[in-house]
């Protein structure tokens, strides 16, 4: 197997705050380079990941900050040579560097779009501040968070050239069963504060709190405002690094998963909490979106809750019930799901466009 040289524009992965890109690029690229790739990231330097590095030098491959993108030029070789050429969603100066990479002719140039239905959504308010419509058509490949009918629709609408799945994974290395960890809370939830989640959150895990002040549990996010009326058995941690996050879910009974309306609307946009959690043998009660079946078994792998009442009832399971479950949901993530298979979704991605663009090329020289 051909060892690649590939070269990521990201937005961050020397930092996690405030954003779930770097843990998503941290494990898929630990799992390139275990894998024998040469893997390079490139991160533009802003203050605000600056000040919050939690992996300032990640061991598995080698990291470029750059302030301005002029100083790409002291690395135009390594571009150059690079056969893969990975950009993210939400990577600052991302149409300057479509235009320069498109100079460089790599054999695949794929953007990652790690927020897909939000991308779409910024698009067609024509508010997207790092894709353009016309953009899309550029690259050999789109790789998307999101799966199921957006990817025919990135092909139709705008013209995609191949629209690809690579959803979000775990790294069996860093979430796995802690034996010796209290299971103190019954249900948990890790998610940054926003407004189209917090009516859900309040439904499927406020709300049960409030009429049983026997459970306990436990919420960790960001920029809740001081509205948030918290019930005494619920404690809120403004943050939980990502090295924590592990011990987190194996504190829990149960972890809550919702998502963003954006995403609900796509349906098929599995979040890295649900692999992280799942990794963990935490079993899941999550919101209701389209295509979740395509990834769980619904009540033997993971629970779906609409209302306060399926959350009540599903806290009131036996242990022996909820640790099939959450056994269930462990082997289903490490049978499809861990960094590793998505390394290996990538390759053959790069191997059957190559491949393609060789086979081509051979034919028109004859």
């Amino acid at each position: 197997m051909k060892q690649l040289n590939i070269v990521f524009f990201g937005l961050s992965i020397t930092s996690s705050w405030g954003n779930g890109h770097a843990t998503t690029f941290r494990s898929l690229i630990k799992a390139l380079n275990r894998r024998g790739h040469q893997v390079t990231f490139f991160e533009r330097d802003v203050p605000w990941y600056a000040n919050h590095r939690d992996m300032p030098e990640p061991a598995f491959c080698q990291t470029v900050l750059y302030q301005e993108l002029a100083e790409l030029d002291k690395h135009r070789e390594l571009i150059n040579d690079a056969d893969f050429i990975i950009l993210g969603s939400y990577t600052p100066d991302a149409a300057a560097l479509t235009d320069l990479i498109e100079k460089v002719s790599a054999p695949c140039f794929a953007f990652y779009d790690i927020d897909t239905p939000v991308t779409l959504a910024k698009l067609a308010k024509e508010e997207c501040e790092y894709l353009t419509a016309d953009d899309i058509s550029r690259f050999d490949l789109y790789l998307s968070f999101t799966g199921g009918p957006t990817l025919e629709f990135l092909e139709q609408k705008y013209g995609a050239r191949c629209a690809k799945p690579l959803y979000c994974s775990v790294d069996p290395e860093l979430y796995y069963p802690e034996k010796d960890t209290e299971r103190k809370y019954d249900l948990g939830y890790l998610g940054t504060y926003s407004d189209d989640r917090q009516p859900t959150v309040e439904e499927l895990l406020l709300q049960p709190a409030r009429q049983q002040s026997s459970l306990q549990m436990h919420v960790a996010g960001a920029q809740y405002p001081e509205s948030v009326s918290w019930p005494a058995n619920v404690l809120h941690s403004e943050h939980i690094p990502p090295h924590l996050h592990r011990h987190f879910y194996n504190e829990q009974r149960f972890t809550l998963n919702v998502t963003r309306q954006d995403m609900i609307r796509a349906g098929y946009s599995p979040s890295v909490r649900l692999f992280e959690a799942a990794a963990c043998g935490t079993p899941i009660i999550s919101d209701v979106w389209s295509g979740i079946d395509e990834f769980f078994s619904i009540n033997d792998e993971i629970l779906l809750a609409r209302t306060h009442s399926d959350v009540t009832r599903y806290l009131n399971m036996s242990n022996a019930e909820r640790a099939t479950l959450g056994d269930n949901l462990r082997q289903k993530v490490l049978a499809h799901h861990t960094s590793e298979h998505r390394a290996q979704e990538l390759e053959n991605y790069w191997y059957e466009l190559v491949a393609i663009d060789e086979s081509v090329a051979s034919v028109a020289a004859q």
